[in-house]
């Protein structure tokens, strides 16, 4: 796949998660991909030192990612 069509494909995905990350005030920023499906994500606002940011990030964001859009291997936050 073309990896400026995966990378839309991402961003598309994490448009459809934003607004339930805002709802507590916090917002998520794609920031990159690697060649063997990475998801590189920054956290912003509310979701900066949240307690429970790694929860969301691996229960939440990951497991859609992975459903909607094939070849995301993982997530991991940057800062």
């Amino acid at each position: 796949m073309d990896k400026e069509i995966f990378k839309n494909k991402i961003i598309e995905t994490l448009e459809k998660i934003r607004p339930f990350i805002r709802r507590d005030g916090g917002d998520i920023e794609f920031v990159d991909v690697s060649d063997d499906g990475v998801v590189s994500l920054r956290m912003k606002g509310a979701c900066v030192g949240c307690s429970f940011i790694d929860t969301t990030i691996s229960e939440g964001v990951e497991i859609i990612l992975q459903e909607e859009v094939e070849g995301v291997k993982s997530v991991k936050l940057v800062e």
